[in-house]
């Protein structure tokens, strides 16, 4: 039984069910290099270019390298460098070379540079230097996976309340859609444990590491700089509280000028890399050699980017020959529209109010988003004189019957000691569903839309509504063996194509 000095979020997490979560995740790794050793060796790759390694264009090497002492397992680790591996293991060899590379954020190629040239440095003579770069990416991807797992399941756990439900969603998590990505050297997997780290410890209302694990997700992928939103949500809320509830004007400023900066702390990583950008390729150019976007007002290179080499932009993607593409990425898109559909008519209060409306309660039980409430960390847990007598009294088991129309989902409602549990139903999951709303709109009607499988794997939300989905009484169990096997089916086919140089997403 865990210790009463503990916080109500600690107290709930389930050490059994942490380790179920370890393995699931481990599991899940073994399983897709198992599938991609099986593909490559049963299929030969649409594209045979991957071990072409052309001098690096800022410091060729005089003379070529010795060969490796392992010219076959070197062969083996280099065939995996496809697709956009070949910008994150050539800009880890060789730097920044293409404006385009730039496309491509250096938290992943930095990672791969260190590794290769510390850990895995005595390697290089047995399988080359190229191999290297590509296993250390290999190393990185997944053992940043593992540990996002973690972080995922002690994430729910906090915001569900449910260790039980957190273990569902965390199991789906490690067997998502896009795991072939989250295996292969893409930034999937250290965006998916920044980000996903960053949001726990803003949970547990450790601000500064929560700004400093978002802060690194953006270094990692472009998307990385929304999660500001979520300092923002926490900022209106406090200031509010601040100003409002507790008459304290100057307070309320000092919330809002500290949450500011947060944010901004956020979007310095992806803004420094812009004007890194700027240095390599705009400064000290004539205006006829300065590429077009070096001469606008907000001179974005990343947008320039997308737009210029990939065709990215609003309904650029809605073409007929596209419609495969919509049909491939439509699983990820309904279980995300569905999510948030569901969330809006079971709590519309909420949605419409951002949050304002939620009950004194529910405030008190995520003091770290919407209240000023000193952390339970340090203090234990701080309640409502209001509320506590009424939790003492509804300490068992409860059940609540959330309606809407045309439509009814019960859910038991167990007290924690701490906070009565709404779920997937909670006001704390509104942010969540902000963030992913933008996602959703973005990858439909911006991106190429296939990319929208791995753009929402990381997602929490999507697997807190697919774990509801398949737990709750009033849910009829087909769609929890229509979720496993959307995410089998993905995971065999993202493991057949992807590994073969054929398009997947």
């Amino acid at each position: 039984m865990a210790s009463p000095s503990k916080p109500p979020s600690e107290q709930l997490l389930n050490n059994s069910h942490q380790t179920k979560v370890l393995k699931s995740a481990i599991l899940s790794r073994l399983l897709l290099l198992i599938l991609t050793l099986l593909w490559r060796t049963l299929l030969t790759p649409y594209d045979t270019s991957a071990p072409l390694n052309p001098a690096c264009l800022n410091n060729p090497s005089p003379s070529p390298p010795p060969p490796p002492l392992l010219p076959s397992l070197a062969s083996a680790i280099e065939n995996g460098i496809v697709w956009d591996s070949v910008y994150f293991v050539r800009i880890a060899q060789c730097g920044y070379e293409y404006e385009q590379s730039y496309a491509f954020l250096p938290l992943l190629p930095a990672c791969i540079f260190i590794l290769s040239r510390t850990v895995f440095a005595p390697v290089v003579l047995l399988i080359g230097h190229r191999a290297v770069l590509a296993l250390s990416g290999y190393v990185i991807s997944n053992v940043a996976f593992i540990f996002a797992a973690i972080y995922f399941y002690r994430l729910s756990v906090i915001v569900l309340k449910d260790p039980n439900a957190a273990l569902q969603a965390s199991v789906l998590f490690c067997f998502n859609p896009a795991s072939i990505f989250y295996s292969s050297i893409y930034s999937e997997s250290l965006y998916a444990l920044f980000s996903v780290g960053g949001l726990y410890y803003l949970k547990s209302r450790a601000n500064n590491i929560a700004v400093f694990w978002l802060a690194l997700s953006g270094f990692a992928r472009s998307n990385g700089v929304l999660n500001a939103g979520y300092f923002g949500f926490q900022t209106m809320h406090q200031a509010y509280d601040a100003a409002f509830l507790k008459k304290r004007a100057f307070l309320a400023l000092w919330i809002l000028i500290s949450g500011a900066l947060r944010c901004i702390c956020i979007f310095v990583p992806f803004i420094t890399f812009q004007a890194y950008g700027y240095y390599n390729i705009c400064l000290e150019r004539s205006s006829d050699e300065m590429r077009p976007w070096c001469k606008a007002r907000i001179p974005l290179l990343y947008n320039y980017i997308q737009s210029y080499y990939w065709g990215m932009g609003f309904l650029r993607y809605f073409q007929l020959k596209q419609l495969p593409n919509f049909l491939l990425a439509s699983p990820i898109l309904s279980l995300a529209v569905c999510s948030i559909i569901y969330y809006v008519k079971s709590r519309p209060e909420i949605v419409l109010s951002l949050g304002f409306r939620a009950s004194v309660e529910e405030k008190s039980s995520m003091a770290a988003i919407f209240s000023l409430k000193k952390s339970h960390r340090s203090n234990g847990p701080q309640i409502s004189e209001k509320y506590s007598s009424r939790r003492q009294e509804n300490h068992n088991l409860k059940l609540r019957k959330i309606t809407s129309q045309g439509r009814g989902a019960a859910e038991f409602i167990i007290d924690h000691g701490s906070s009565e549990k709404l779920g997937y139903a909670s006001a704390s999951i509104l942010p969540f569903i902000l963030h992913l709303s933008f996602m959703v709109a973005t990858a439909f009607f911006v991106m190429h839309v296939q990319v929208a499988t791995r753009f929402l794997s990381a997602s929490p939300s999507v697997y807190w509504f697919a774990s509801l989905l398949m737990t709750c009484p009033s849910m009829s169990k087909r769609w929890g063996y229509m979720i496993w096997a959307y995410s089998c089916a993905y995971i065999l086919l993202g493991s057949l194509l992807f590994s073969n140089f054929y398009p997947f997403t």
